[in-house]
């Protein structure tokens, strides 16, 4: 029903020769509220291309430095052998937790303390705490790696909106130009006309990118939770082994 009017006014254009006319001059002889709705499209969709081609860069450093720190790690011996590996290891949110998992044990007196056979150990409420220490700086680089990452969805959803915006007021000013003419060629909508599917077209331009790459992004970030979770599990069995816990 939304697009009936928009078709009837096609249909009286087409009676008609078709006008020669190009983008640019529709645009310029559009009215000022279209222009600024096509502004505004534009303005949306170099905000979701720099957050684009920004969060590529920021996710393939993260995700190539914590690869390649993981996979020293899986080697190490004990946690003095994984110390040295971190300090050699590029800085990644893998290292930030394992930073922040050995302060947590320089900084934590183990609460089952040492017999002759064993050493002082944590305790399992220690152990517990350890786990939140982990998972809070996991979310923390999560956050930090996510970041400007809903602005994808919002400029996704919000594009056909302003888009339909601007069909309405071309088709507006289609039946404006009947009015003042008296009659339904091609000379009185054809302006208004061009100016409804210019918006249409540029909303659409700028809103399946960006719900396209908030989508491949929200999944990279998924499986990067995910990966940072697992190696705080392989840290903490790492120390089981070396009889710290």
């Amino acid at each position: 029903m939304a697009m009936a009017p928009l078709l009837f006014l096609l249909q009286l254009a087409a009676q008609d020769a078709p006008l020669p006319a190009s983008m640019l001059g529709m645009l310029i002889n559009s009215d000022p509220v279209t222009k600024s709705v096509l502004v505004l499209l534009a303005v949306l969709s170099l905000l979701s291309w720099s957050i684009m081609f920004s969060k590529w860069r920021g996710f393939a450093a993260a995700e190539a430095n914590g690869r390649a720190f993981v996979a020293d790690f899986e080697r190490a011996r004990g946690m003095d052998d994984a110390m040295l590996i971190a300090q050699r290891a590029r800085p990644s949110a893998f290292t930030a937790v394992f930073a922040r998992a050995v302060s947590f044990l320089n900084d934590t007196k183990p609460a089952l303390g040492a017999t002759s056979d064993r050493t002082a150990r944590l305790s399992g409420s220690q152990v517990e705490a350890l786990r939140l220490v982990l998972d809070a700086e996991g979310a923390k680089a999560r956050e930090s790696l996510g970041r400007y990452v809903p602005w994808l969805a919002t400029v996704g959803s919000v594009s056909p909106l302003i888009g339909l915006f601007g069909t309405v007021l071309g088709v507006i000013e289609a039946f404006v130009g009947i009015g003042e003419k008296g009659s339904g060629n091609i000379q009185a909508v054809a302006p208004g006309i061009g100016t409804a599917l210019m918006a249409t077209a540029a909303a659409l331009a700028v809103a399946i990118p960006a719900a396209f790459a908030y989508n491949v992004f929200a999944s990279r970030l998924n499986r990067f939770d995910d990966a940072l979770e697992g190696f705080g599990s392989e840290l903490i069995a790492l120390m089981v082994r070396e009889g710290r816990i």
